[in-house]
């Protein structure tokens, strides 16, 4: 299994929109192939970023996506934010599970 956590920095004055728009997304990842879950992550002390994460069967499965059409129509309306609402660029990371429990 894949996880990839997307570190996105808010300025706290932009918070509530930015959750709104997370609330309000397409939902078009959720159908993809390999596609097994979404997780929007509030940060609790001020300053830190927000994070996306996702889950993904393989890595073959996450690029899938983000050269689909469905990725493109999905990114297209994360531009709702005004670029000053960001304290920089988010950072994004691809990670393997290699140990995972669950109760």
């Amino acid at each position: 299994m894949l996880t990839v956590m997307n570190r996105i920095g808010v300025k706290p004055e932009f918070a509530a929109q930015f959750e709104e728009s997370f609330r309000n997304r397409a939902g078009l990842v959720d159908g993809m192939p390999g596609f097994i879950r979404n997780e929007v992550l509030r940060p609790t002390k001020p300053g830190d970023p927000y994070i996306v994460l996702t889950y993904w069967q393989d890595e073959a499965s996450f690029r899938a996506w983000t050269e689909s059409d469905a990725f493109k129509q999905g990114h297209a309306r994360s531009g709702s934010l005004p670029h000053d609402a960001f304290t920089g660029r988010p950072v994004l990371e691809l990670h393997e599970v290699f140990l995972s429990s669950d109760r």
